[in-house]
């Protein structure tokens, strides 16, 4: 029986019109073998969170930059409970202060990236924690 690829939605939430980041880290990811859907600008987290249920993902990328990553990874976590998608993991990553990533990593949001992390280190930290916590 063959394993299936690691899936992994990235998205883009909010008035942020920014996605050229969004874009290399989805590029790298499936460069690393997994398989990507990338939704776009402008998504809402209750679209986001249905497009990842839809998708059956098990890793769910935020790309920030707007400074509302207080409002949006609270959102989404929280509709992520809503809809028992308790085996997958939120990352992100952009301009978000050390102290604020280490608030939202508390309420359950996984490792945040800031600019200049190598996407080698992204994909390592999806495929580890994909491994260690979702069953297939």
């Amino acid at each position: 029986m063959k394993k299936r690829p690691i899936r992994v939605l990235v998205a883009k939430v909010g008035l942020d019109g920014h996605d050229r980041g969004a874009k290399v880290i989805a590029t790298s990811l499936r460069d690393a073998g997994m398989e990507v859907i990338y939704t776009g600008l402008r998504q809402t987290p209750e679209m986001v969170v249905n497009a990842a249920l839809q998708e059956d993902v098990d890793a769910i990328g935020i790309s920030i930059l707007s400074g509302a990553h207080n409002t949006v990874f609270p959102k989404i976590i929280a509709l992520m409970k809503e809809k028992n998608m308790t085996d997958v993991l939120l990352t992100g990553g952009g301009i978000i202060p050390e102290e604020d990533m280490e608030k939202l990593t508390q309420m359950g949001v996984g490792k945040l990236f800031a600019p200049g992390t190598t996407t080698t280190d992204i994909a390592d930290y999806i495929k580890i924690w994909v491994k260690e916590n979702r069953p297939f």
